[in-house]
């Protein structure tokens, strides 16, 4: 499971012209599942984002976390993250779970972030989406669950 992690001052997502998804500060989680991901791929890594201290505290330095500002989290599946690049122009998408595993993973994450008392916002699966997005630094950080980076 990838996910490309962008701190923002606030993010929404449309589905044509409906509001589907909106926070103000928070995180934007970028997520895609790979083929062979479990739960556990889902859990852990939405415990890992949930506790990365990457907002400034007093001092201006990173050191809290999206709770500890009282934050949250926009989810938006993005199966393009296991897009392989390295070969050709066209980019190939095979490591990528099929629709229906990947829905459920993507749902597993959610569901674990929510756990964690961190509201949550998303996208709608399978859905052309329009993200629009304040990166605040930018701080944006690449996970990967298998920790291939």
């Amino acid at each position: 499971m990838r996910a490309c992690v962008q701190r923002v001052s606030q993010a929404q997502v449309l589905v044509g012209d409906e509001i589907c998804g909106k926070i103000g500060r928070g995180l934007v989680v970028l997520l895609g599942v790979a083929a062979g991901d479990t739960a556990d791929d889902g859990r852990q890594l939405a415990e890992k984002i949930a506790g990365l201290r990457i907002f400034d505290d007093e001092q201006g330095k990173m050191n809290l976390a999206v709770s500890d500002v009282g934050g949250a989290m926009l989810v938006v599946s993005q199966f393009t993250l296991l897009g392989d690049c390295r070969k050709g122009r066209r980019p190939s998408f095979v490591a990528a779970a099929g629709p229906e595993q990947a829905e459920t993973l993507y749902q597993t994450f959610v569901a674990a972030a929510a756990e964690r008392g961190i509201p949550v916002a998303t996208g709608k699966f399978r859905q052309h989406m329009s993200v629009s997005l304040t990166n605040d630094g930018p701080v944006t950080l690449l996970l990967d669950s298998r920790r291939e980076f």
